[in-house]
């Protein structure tokens, strides 16, 4: 058996030499086909598939409070609350607590900011991490007094200490204590975010104060948990619920009936990849109709390949060859181009997979888990295996082809069915048009979304991060004299025509300051959801500073400050929202129910602050000086090239405090640009895709009709004999090929309309069915097919009928 398979190898290696064009050809598409689909199975796998890197991950939930007055949107939970439902529930154990804020870290190198993550002592063994270096926390250190201790992120680690492997036991500042690393994490996707480094709730001089610890409503907090065994999430949500309506009862103060509190949960493995999913099955489909399109090319190939071998086939049966020895040395040759595609296509994987971990990174934090090993080899020698098993299946459906007697060589002609052939083009026809109309989808979003007005001018605008440190700038005053001191030297650099302070910037991806408000004179009825909007801290200059414009009133002005009447600019969504029917300006609005109340002195323009697909959200801009947030956005316009002020910048920053970190320094151009990124990526990819789709159907058309007209000279040639015109020839090799091109359009047209939901939540200002698309790719394929078909058709148009009758 060995010696056979040596033998057919070494035959097969022989045939593949001797026809170089073909086996370029075939190696070339198998490449880029398998290639493709095994970067993208690879992610899938990484990140949908595999079970979570946690001890029993798929019983670890996630808790919510969700506030039907808030839109559905979660409170969080209280320190109390958290209390309370682990006294109460059995079938979710070991409920932890998680939040996340940023603080500065100084000691060994310069001043960090490090976004920092609030734990309990038992947060990693509900998870089941175990750390890399060093231990987690205990339950002591939990304790308030407790000495502070860190745990180290690996990504941290080795991106901001080099993979320092002493690095247990070493100390760090952090508000102005002295802090003591005691572990390092593994590299394992983080949840529920990313951060740098992990405290216990003792550490954080916000967690431990007096009021979160003791009031119930002084929610925020994220509860994390484990399913008891035996127990099913639906039993366990149905326990969380009652759980829910006697704390509800017991404090009805806490929980009143019209805000209507619920709480439910929901397993960790599906949140981690809850925005990660469409995308990643839009390439799914794509990868796979692309693999379609190249077996199908490939077949065609092998097919137009067989009829020229018919003779050599013809001759070995002849001489004792039987036809499992024929289709044994066929699936040999098969499997050996599919396996030298697949090596190939293994170059491409591994080149395109640091782009494509990129990408889902935006979306899911199991990007980590991707990586290039042993699940990639063996993705690749699945498809690689199975793509050749296809290939030489194929061609044996017309059994007679490979493995009729001698006399069919007699009989004259190829017995390569046509049909065969005819149903490969009109298989590449149709799933390259549900290909070009999702890249022509997303081409036109993407056209859309570049034309959206963000609501400001992002050109000649520095912006950067100066998140003061809360240890040094508790209290306003000292916030606001930092800021007083920073805007006059940052305006007298050269070159800088205005200087604006913000909380954050627009497209900063960050979750918004929102908050429920009650506009004078309008009451909420119970079980309605209340008015919310984005809240803004903001000086003048900021406004001036991103070019958005002034519509009514004022904005602010030096003398509103903490000691004077509060006020307030609203944009222009949140007046027409809220304040439609009259004049906005004078119209008053509260945060705290009607206790205090800010006046609006001022309407600004709409800024697309989530994102340029988002509608403009509702805002309420606090002056900076009534609002002095710690954490700082700069923005500077120039008259030039704005990262030329950058070094500035810092030294005028550092002047002011040396141990202050500056960040995320950077224009604001850019911020637009990585705000359309991952759509822009998605379009680079189907276009890819797309087009090389297009490609090979259009080459596998033009061979399918070059081959039929070399079957049919002496065909043609007899009816150029008898007086047919070339141009009637034309017309019938034409009409040949462009019946499968149709054939191909409208099994794809709906195809493509079929899977248009695939579509949805993807696109921007264009729907999944759009026409515009579906006729354009139509005429384009159509067109494309046409071109392919022209070429063989003159060509037979021009046959001499008397060398077509001598040949045969």
């Amino acid at each position: 058996m060995f010696e056979t398979l040596w033998q057919d190898l070494r035959y097969g290696a022989r045939v593949l030499v001797r026809g170089p064009g073909f086996t370029v050809a075939i190696l070339v598409t198998l490449a880029l086909g398998i290639g493709a689909n095994t970067a993208i199975f690879s992610v899938i796998h990484g990140v949908l598939l595999r079970p979570l890197p946690y001890g029993d991950g798929e019983r670890l939930v996630h808790l919510d409070q969700p506030v039907a007055r808030l839109g559905g949107e979660s409170a969080g939970f209280s320190p109390l609350e958290l209390e309370d439902y682990r006294q109460r529930l059995t079938g979710i154990q070991r409920l932890v607590e998680y939040h996340s804020m940023p603080f500065h870290i100084v000691g060994h190198g310069e001043p960090r900011r490090v976004q920092t993550a609030v734990v309990s002592s038992g947060f990693f063994d509900t998870l089941g991490v175990r750390p890399l270096l060093g231990r987690t926390f205990l339950p002591d250190e939990e304790k308030p007094g407790a000495a502070p201790v860190l745990i180290l992120s690996h990504a941290y680690w080795q991106r901001e200490l080099g993979g320092d492997p002493t690095i247990v036991g070493k100390t760090f500042t952090m508000n102005g204590r002295t802090h003591t690393v005691i572990g390092v994490l593994p590299p394992v996707p983080q949840y529920p975010g990313e951060n740098d480094v992990y405290m216990p709730v003792s550490a954080c001089p916000f967690r431990s104060g007096e009021h979160w610890a003791h009031t119930r409503t002084s929610r925020g907090l994220t509860v994390l948990g484990r399913l008891a065994p035996g127990v099913s999430l639906g039993e366990a949500r149905a326990e969380l619920e009652r759980a829910a309506a006697s704390l509800h009862q017991a404090w009805p103060e806490a929980y009143p009936s019209a805000e209507g509190f619920t709480a439910t949960a929901s397993r960790i493995q599906d949140r981690l990849v809850a925005r990660a999913r469409p995308t990643l099955l839009l390439l799914f489909v794509t990868a796979v109709f692309l693999l379609l399109i190249v077996c199908a090319n490939v077949a065609n190939l092998t097919l137009a390949r067989l009829a020229r071998r018919e003779h050599e086939l013809a001759v070995r049966v002849a001489v004792g060859a039987g036809q499992g020895r024929l289709a044994r040395q066929l699936l040999t040759e098969h499997l050996l181009l599919s396996f030298l595609g697949g090596l190939l296509g293994l170059v491409v994987a591994v080149a395109g997979m640091e782009l494509l971990v990129a990408f889902v990174a935006r979306y899911t934090s199991r990007a980590v888990e991707v990586e290039v090993g042993a699940s990639m080899l063996l993705i690749n020698l699945g498809l690689s295996l199975g793509t050749g098993l296809v290939l030489s299946l194929l061609p044996a459906l017309p059994a007679r082809t490979l493995f009729g007697a001698v006399a069919m060589q007699g009989a004259g002609g190829s017995r390569v069915s046509p049909r065969l052939r005819g149903f490969f083009i009109v298989s590449q026809v149709a799933l390259s048009c549900v290909l070009l109309v999702g890249a022509g989808l997303m081409l036109r979003s993407m056209v859309s979304l570049h034309r959206v007005d963000p609501g400001f001018d992002p050109e000649n605008v520095l912006t950067a991060r100066v998140d003061l440190g809360w240890d040094r700038y508790r209290e306003d005053d000292k916030v606001r004299a930092f800021a007083e001191q920073l805007v006059p030297r940052l305006e007298e650099l050269p070159g800088v025509t205005v200087v604006g302070l913000a909380n954050e910037l627009p497209l900063g991806g960050n979750e918004p300051w929102t908050m429920a408000l009650q506009v004078e004179g309008e009451e909420v009825s119970a079980g309605q959801v209340r008015p919310r909007a984005d809240l803004r801290s903001a000086t003048s200059g900021y406004f001036h500073a991103l070019g958005v414009p002034l519509l009514k009133g004022r904005l602010f002005e030096p003398g509103d400050r903490p000691d004077t009447a509060p006020v307030v600019v609203v944009n222009q969504a949140f007046a027409r929202t809220y304040l439609a029917g009259g004049e906005p300006l004078g119209r008053r609005i509260s945060f705290d129910e009607g206790r205090n109340w800010v006046t609006v002195v001022g309407v600004v323009g709409d800024v697309r602050e989530r994102g340029l697909g988002e509608d403009p959200p509702r805002e309420v801009y606090l002056p900076f000086a009534l609002q002095p947030l710690r954490d700082l956005r700069i923005l500077v316009r120039t008259s030039g090239a704005p990262m030329a002020l950058a070094p500035h910048l810092r030294e005028l920053v550092h002047e002011l405090d040396s141990v202050q970190p500056v960040t995320d320094v950077r224009s604001l151009s850019s911020l637009r640009s990585e705000s359309l990124a991952a759509p822009r990526l998605v379009t680079l990819l189907l276009g890819f895709f797309a087009v090389l789709a297009l490609v090979l159907t259009c080459t596998g058309l033009t061979g399918v009709v070059a081959f039929s007209v070399s079957q049919r000279v002496r065909e043609l040639g007899i009816r150029l004999a008898l007086g047919a015109e070339p141009s009637s020839v034309l017309g019938l090799v034409l009409r040949q090929g462009m019946s499968l091109v149709l054939a191909g359009l409208l099994m794809g047209t709906a195809g493509a309309l079929g899977l248009s939901s695939l579509m949805e939540g993807l696109l921007f200002g264009v729907e999944p069915t759009d026409p515009l698309t579906l006729v354009g790719v139509v005429l384009l394929l159509g067109g494309t097919g046409a071109v392919a078909c022209l070429l063989p058709a003159l060509r037979a148009a021009r046959t001499d009928p008397a060398i077509a009758l001598r040949s045969t």
